[in-house]
C-alpha cells in the first residue's frame, strides 16, 4: 500500500509568490516527483504564461485541475473571552454567593483538564470544601461544594457558558444601551 503525502492548497502562487485573493481562480498541477507526489498551485496569469511557453506538460505530470481559492476565516481574538482559570480567579476574588455554583463547576472542569489538583477535601458543618492547587503556580483555591441537584445543572451550565463568553461584565442589551445614553432630566419641585 502506498502512503502519499500531498500538500494542502497553497495560499500563494508558487510561480509569482502573489497571495491568492478570496474567490480567485487558481490551477493545480499534481506531479510525480519521486519519492513523493508534489502539488503546485499557480494563479491564472502564471498558468497562461506557462501554457503559452510549454506545449507539453511538465515532467512527472499526473493531473491538473482548477479551483477557486477560499480565504480562511479571520482569526477571532480569543483574548476577549475569559478562560476558565481566569474566570474562576475573578469569581473567587468577588466572593459573590450567586456565582458559587459556577465557581464550583469551573473548578471541576479545570480538575478534569488537569489544570487544578484536589489537595484536600474538608467537611465542616455538613458542607464539603475542596482545596485545589494550581501545580504550575502553586496557587491554592478553596471551593465550597454548593450541593447542586440534577435539576439545577442545566441552568448552572448556561451561567458558566455565559460567563466564559461575556465575562463578569456582560455587554449591555439594546434597551440598557439606550437607557445609558438617555440624559438625566432634573425635576424641580
Amino acid at each position: 500500500m502506498n502512503e502519499w503525502n500531498i500538500q494542502s492548497r497553497a495560499h500563494a502562487c508558487e510561480a509569482c509568490q502573489q497571495h491568492f485573493a478570496d474567490q480567485q481562480a487558481y490551477h493545480t498541477l499534481l506531479l510525480d516527483v519521486p519519492p513523493d507526489l508534489r502539488r503546485t498551485d499557480i494563479c491564472g496569469s502564471c498558468w497562461q504564461k506557462q501554457s503559452a511557453h510549454d506545449a507539453a506538460p511538465p515532467a512527472g505530470f499526473i493531473s491538473h485541475w482548477q479551483g477557486v481559492y477560499e480565504a480562511p476565516p479571520p482569526v477571532v481574538d480569543a483574548i476577549q473571552k475569559e478562560t476558565a482559570e481566569t474566570l474562576l480567579r475573578k469569581l473567587i476574588e468577588q466572593n459573590d454567593p450567586c456565582h458559587a455554583a459556577a465557581g464550583y463547576i469551573l473548578a471541576v472542569m479545570l480538575e478534569r483538564k488537569r489544570v487544578l489538583k484536589v489537595k484536600e477535601q474538608i467537611v465542616r458543618d455538613g458542607q464539603r470544601t475542596f482545596i485545589y492547587e494550581q501545580p504550575r503556580t502553586g496557587d491554592i483555591f478553596t471551593i465550597a461544594d454548593p450541593d447542586l441537584h440534577l435539576d439545577q445543572l442545566e441552568q448552572v451550565q448556561r451561567d458558566v457558558a455565559a460567563l466564559l463568553e461575556h465575562g463578569l461584565n456582560p455587554p449591555l442589551t439594546a434597551a440598557e444601551n439606550q437607557l445609558a445614553a438617555t440624559p438625566a432630566v432634573a425635576i424641580e419641585i
